[in-house]
């Protein structure tokens, strides 16, 4: 599916572009589905394989074999639209910008559920894989979805790849690679750009719309938070877990069974299962650390 909308890409011959695609160790056809488009289109797709599983070593490995100045991203569950490769590498070409990020947007598979929103104070769309700033572009002012962005190949030689210890992989689903990486570049003085005329299509999976996936996701990304940004030296802890963490937990916990409105309280509910990820990292952080002593 995503390598056949990526076939039909339209890009000007002064362009000059590949797919590499990275087998992270499937235990499916992927390297016979791959091959059978290398075969039918050989000055475009190519094939590597990366045995440590995560998609950080995936990506990293990628970046390791690319020829291009420029590195796009996109996921294997993705349409492209057939104008996403000119448009995502057209900042580069009228700015000094150090990445791109473009729009991803849902295709429905199943209806909306009720207790979810997508726009307005309780939305959630980051949980699944939306992107939509808008239809103006410029400067990102907020971190790109890994499934639809990209980054000049300095950037890597200048600031390291992607972090290991965030992104999916055998048994976690801790993520975050993406956002820590546009973060990373951000905090070192560089800027990204939104260019909204980048689209890719994500389909929205029957399971993704379950209150339990939800909350998993957002168990998850607590702890990617505090992985990513550690315990300040100096912080109050009770048994290694920060008083504030304690405190929030509180806070969003009466938020949620005092509201009413079932999308409100969802909202509040997941925010409860984000505070108790960054809680169980804290404390899983601070063991290690004492029997490392």
């Amino acid at each position: 599916m995503t390598l056949e909308s990526l076939v039909r890409s339209i890009v000007p011959d002064s362009i000059k572009w590949e797919v590499l695609v990275v087998d992270n160790n499937s235990p499916d056809q992927t390297a016979d589905v791959v091959g059978s488009f290398a075969e039918k289109y050989p000055e475009r797709f190519r094939y590597i394989f990366e045995g440590c599983q995560g998609k950080s070593f995936a990506l990293n490995a990628g970046i390791a074999a690319a020829r291009g100045n420029v590195l796009a991203f996109v996921d294997d569950d993705v349409l492209v639209d057939s104008n996403w490769v000119v448009q995502l590498a057209a900042p580069f070409i009228i700015s000094d910008c150090a990445g791109v990020g473009g729009r991803v947007l849902p295709v429905w598979n199943s209806p909306q559920p009720e207790w979810l929103q997508l726009s307005g104070p309780y939305k959630l769309c980051s949980v699944l894989a939306m992107f939509d700033l808008g239809d103006e572009g410029g400067i990102l002012t907020k971190p790109p979805l890994g499934t639809n962005m990209a980054f000049r190949r300095e950037v890597f030689q200048q600031y390291g790849g992607f972090r290991t210890d965030l992104g999916p992989t055998i048994g976690s689903e801790i993520r975050g690679e993406d956002s820590e990486f546009y973060r990373r570049l951000v905090a070192a003085g560089e800027f990204l750009v939104y260019r909204p005329e980048a689209v890719v299509y994500h389909p929205v999976e029957k399971k993704r719309l379950r209150r339990s996936y939800f909350q998993n996701w957002y168990f998850d990304c607590g702890r990617a938070r505090v992985r990513e940004e550690g315990i300040q030296s100096g912080t109050r802890c009770w048994y290694g877990i920060p008083q504030y963490l304690l405190r929030m937990l509180v806070i969003r916990a009466t938020k949620w069974l005092l509201t009413a409105k079932s999308c409100a309280r969802f909202y509040h509910k997941v925010r409860v299962w984000q505070t108790a990820g960054e809680i169980t990292e804290a404390y899983q952080q601070a063991l290690r650390a004492k029997e490392a002593l």
